[in-house]
């Protein structure tokens, strides 16, 4: 009996001596079971995912593919509708005017809508030259103004006696004669050039100043004519250069429209 007393009291002794250990392990274990059990149950619950793209990030990309899209037609017609929307216009039309219509062609390239018909005698030289180009058609605008511009007195002339109710006949008379002065005027710093002028109209009209207002009645047989041809004024050269709404009250007082 005291033999096995003391086997007993061994075993206990042992126990007590490993049972920590066992106990720390089996914790462990346990632990890690858990631990397992619960990224597996996570992964099952979760499936991965590939990164998302947000709709701010998309719509570039969409707006992108949207517009390599279009029909080819499509682009074309905005094309010439901004084409179209930038062209110039005036106010008064020259279209609606035969006169000015006659020595120009409608052009939609042109700086301002119009350039020379190639086909007309008095501005088909002209038309040679690019009027699509605004740095050409900056010059031509500018010879032209002062063109207009040398006529100043001839326009005051027949403003003041229009206004103070002459007749077409003495309006005629007085810019024909102020015509033939301003003519020789822009010889005075050439003598060679105003003996050449002087000598022409000597052989032509058989005086040296021109022709006078009876003999240019006599040739066109009208004096709002003699008037008309005493300024030249070719209005489709006017369109051409983007000069036609600034002149276009000397249209009006020539009798080539009405106001």
């Amino acid at each position: 009996m005291e033999c096995v007393m003391n086997n007993l009291k061994k075993t206990v002794q042992w126990l007590r001596g490993i049972l920590p250990a066992v106990l720390t392990g089996l914790v462990a274990v346990i632990l890690c079971v858990s631990f397992m059990t619960a990224c597996g149950s996570r992964s099952q619950s979760e499936p991965q995912t590939t990164p998302s793209i947000s709709e701010e990030e998309k719509a570039p990309e969409l707006t992108a593919q949207e517009d390599a899209s279009k029909p080819a037609a499509e682009a074309r017609e905005e094309t010439d509708s901004q084409s179209q929307a930038s062209v110039f216009a005036y106010i008064h039309d020259p279209r609606e005017n035969p006169e000015a219509m006659a020595d120009i062609i409608e052009n939609v390239d042109a700086v301002y809508g119009f350039s020379p018909d190639p086909e007309s005698q008095r501005l088909g030289a002209y038309a040679e030259f690019d009027w699509t180009d605004p740095a050409v058609v900056a010059k031509a605008q500018e010879d032209r103004r002062a063109y207009h511009e040398s006529m100043d007195s001839m326009s005051d002339i027949l403003y003041r006696m229009r206004e103070e109710g002459a007749s077409t006949e003495e309006m005629a008379k007085a810019v024909s004669e102020e015509r033939n002065r301003l003519r020789l005027a822009a010889y005075q710093d050439d003598p060679e050039g105003l003996a050449a002028v002087t000598e022409s109209n000597l052989k032509t009209y058989g005086h040296e100043d021109g022709p006078t207002p009876d003999e240019l009645y006599e040739k066109y047989g009208s004096w709002l004519t003699v008037m008309q041809k005493a300024f030249s004024t070719n209005m489709g050269m006017d369109a051409c250069c983007g000069v036609y709404d600034v002149y276009y009250w000397l249209y009006i007082e020539l009798g080539y429209v009405e106001s």
